[in-house]
């Protein structure tokens, strides 16, 4: 079975388990319902729930497809929500899917690749009764705000990356396995941006639009989870802004360091030819050259390119290029 969890709840306190078989136990009193967890369901745990809850054909389908963009439909009387998880896995990040189904008496959230389960959700709403009486839409924001909460983990250990590279990038060139990394982190930060984009709509929609089962005193609460989302679209956009930087950054810096030894190489070349061009002078097969009998002729040639050297040295250091 792929029933987590299903309990039956009356002013915030747990009364008792549920079969997913048994009619619902709930009368119309909104602080009375019940919250059934699946993970993963097979089509005919989820028909079941169908049949008893009255959810929507589409909106199961929706559920058991598991690749949809969060999104908020309206059905009926009833609300479907899509919300996305992410997590870290190794250099990835990888994502899950949460489907929501809410009623007046009712919320059913079915799981799919979610790495975090609701258990330590479900036992701090039932630690509070007095907020956990408001109903389901108390518990949506609770879900909703926790799958946020998920985010921003992945966040902090990009951007704590992120700066590991841009210091290394200004104390060395980045080899290729470093770059290639960072390519890499820049595709999972812009498909991160994907998927909190529609999160935010969904908290929008929530805070600000009259809907089905969300009472108007619970909106403060989602308008909360949205300025959560927000602040992690920022970061995240703050991410890939950083992403580029480090790669301007550091062709910038290889750019300069190779300046310097293009600088330094030039200095040699021009000092060594000095040298060279007089030692190509004398080298010349001629027999009457003016100098060739000159006593002192070979000291003297040698202390002219010591000292013309020199000379190039020191200029060529005052000027910073050795």
């Amino acid at each position: 079975m792929s029933v987590v969890a299903a309990y039956h709840y009356r002013d915030g306190k747990r009364i008792r388990d549920i079969s997913i078989d048994e009619p619902s136990p709930c009368g119309g009193d909104t602080s009375e319902f019940v919250w059934i967890g699946l993970f993963e369901p097979a089509d005919d745990e989820l028909m079941k729930l169908q049949d008893k809850f009255g959810l929507h054909p589409l909106a199961v389908e929706d559920a058991l497809k598991a690749h949809q963009l969060p999104k908020v439909d309206i059905y009926g009387d009833q609300l479907f929500v899509i919300a996305r998880t992410a997590h870290l896995d190794g250099d990835k990040i990888a994502y899950g899917e949460t489907a929501i189904f809410v009623g007046r008496n009712h919320i059913i959230t079915v799981r799919h690749g979610s790495a975090r389960a609701h258990s330590e959700l479900r036992q701090h709403l039932e630690a509070s009764p007095a907020l956990l009486k408001l109903g389901v839409d108390y518990v949506l924001h609770a879900i909703i705000d926790f799958i946020v909460d998920g985010y921003q983990p992945i966040v902090d250990a990009i951007e704590e990356e992120v700066l590991q590279t841009e210091q290394h990038a200004m104390n060395a060139s980045l080899a290729a396995d470093e770059t290639a990394r960072l390519f890499a982190q820049r595709r999972e930060v812009i498909r991160f941006q994907r998927i909190i984009g529609p999160m935010g709509e969904v908290a929008n929609k929530l805070a600000n639009l009259d809907m089905p089962c969300i009472d108007a005193e619970a909106r403060p609460y989602f308008r909360d989870v949205l300025d959560h989302v927000r602040r992690v679209e920022n970061m995240v956009g703050g991410l890939r802004d950083a992403l580029t930087s480090v790669f301007e950054v550091s062709a910038l810096l290889e750019q300069q360091r190779q300046g310097a030894i293009t600088r330094q190489l030039a200095a040699w070349a021009a000092i060594l030819a000095v040298p060279t061009a007089i030692a190509g002078i004398y080298g010349m097969n001629f027999e009457y050259m003016p100098e060739l009998h000159m006593h002192y002729g070979y000291p003297v040639v040698v202390a002219v390119i010591l000292v013309l050297c020199t000379a190039l040295f020191l200029r060529f250091r005052r000027t910073g290029w050795l």
